[in-house]
């Protein structure tokens, strides 16, 4: 199971994938046509029999958007084009999304649209959790789509609405460790540079926005729901920890649970198994021995251009050298100073 980044020249368009966007788009073919001839990419996901089970196509715009009511003026914007997944269990949407965003912000897009069937409700449901709203409607021959848009300047209610932004306002910051056996698994966007970035797996805890982490450092227990956690690599021990540890990417507290709130294993599998690294054999082990009682549970908002190395927090930020690297409270200020040395968009950090 992977995911491509693939010219349309080389995607199978007979795929039967493609048979329902065909039937809702008359034009749907020639559209395809074309971006092929014009040499177009698009992100493919194949399932293990080498079929077609997700396609997203993102294209810039500049010039006003005026065949959608209300129209929108010109402006730098990122149109999601097509979007279509087979879902079969494992966030393969999520993972989309996230894709969505990860365009806009490297090129600079504070706006994001998408026109989508209202019998497509699960897709208007993704779309509307990570704060697109329902903007208006995009009247052709081939029927009435809805309208969303996403504006990262407006402000929602939710941290999860206002996705990818960091929130610093609250000038609650942490650095997380997490041992790399388990990095690589859970934040597929940032492995190192010797490690394969090639292949996305279709599983859950890599496809999720979301990611469950289980460890046994008691200090976990001082994060709160918006708090944002700078993902700490520890040494694979390779060589010294100064140069081997490293902060690779971002993201914010949704929920904090002890493993013993949990009437059972099932309920703790339920909870679980969606958004961590640990398969079912692990699970039951985690469970019944009860080592790593507390349970993180953070979206996953961005990974960092360059990685910022144990040596640099110390000669740099002004981390102390000899302290516990587990969990450490950071100043919001030098919470932004890491993310930026690290290459973050500017435009993400709210302070």
């Amino acid at each position: 199971m992977s995911m491509y980044f693939q010219p349309f020249a080389e995607i199978n368009f007979s795929d039967p994938f493609f048979d329902s966007l065909k039937q809702d788009y008359s034009e749907f073919s020639d559209w395809f046509a074309r971006k092929a001839a014009q040499g177009h990419s698009a992100y493919v996901f194949y399932n293990d029999s080498g079929m077609i089970d997700g396609f997203l196509y993102l294209k810039r715009e500049d010039e006003a958007v005026d065949d959608i009511n209300p129209a929108l003026p010109a402006s730098p914007r990122l149109k999601v084009g097509t979007f279509k997944i087979n879902a079969h269990g494992t966030r393969l949407g999520e993972r989309f999304v996230k894709k969505i965003f990860d365009h806009a912000v490297e090129n600079g897009l504070a706006e994001i649209y998408v026109t989508v069937f209202e019998k497509h409700d699960g897709l208007i449901n993704l779309l509307q959790r990570y704060g697109f709203d329902d903007y208006g409607e995009k009247p052709s021959h081939n029927g009435v789509e809805r309208v969303f848009l996403k504006r990262t300047s407006l402000e929602h209610p939710t941290p999860l609405q206002n996705y990818p932004m960091l929130d610093m306002r609250h000038g609650r910051c942490f650095l997380l460790a997490i041992h790399p056996e388990y990095h690589t698994r859970m934040l597929p966007d940032s492995i190192l540079n010797n490690e394969s970035f090639d292949v996305v797996k279709d599983i859950s805890h890599s496809n999720s926005i979301h990611k469950v982490y289980l460890a046994a450092m008691r200090d976990i227990t001082q994060f709160r729901p918006g708090d944002v956690l700078l993902m700490y690599r520890t040494s694979d021990q390779r060589g010294p920890a100064r140069y081997r540890s490293v902060v690779t990417s971002a993201g914010v507290v949704e929920e904090i649970k002890n493993i013993h709130e949990f009437s059972g294993y099932d309920e703790f599998r339920r909870y679980c198994n969606p958004y961590s690294v640990f398969d079912e054999d692990e699970l039951k082990n985690l469970y019944a021995t009860k080592r790593y009682p507390f349970i993180v549970r953070f979206s996953y908002n961005v990974a960092m251009k360059r990685r910022i190395t144990r040596g640099s927090l110390i000669d740099n930020h002004q981390i102390p050298e000899n302290i516990y690297w587990g969990v450490v409270s950071l100043d919001a200020e030098v919470a932004r100073s890491i993310l930026l040395e690290g290459g973050v968009n500017e435009s993400l950090i709210v302070n």
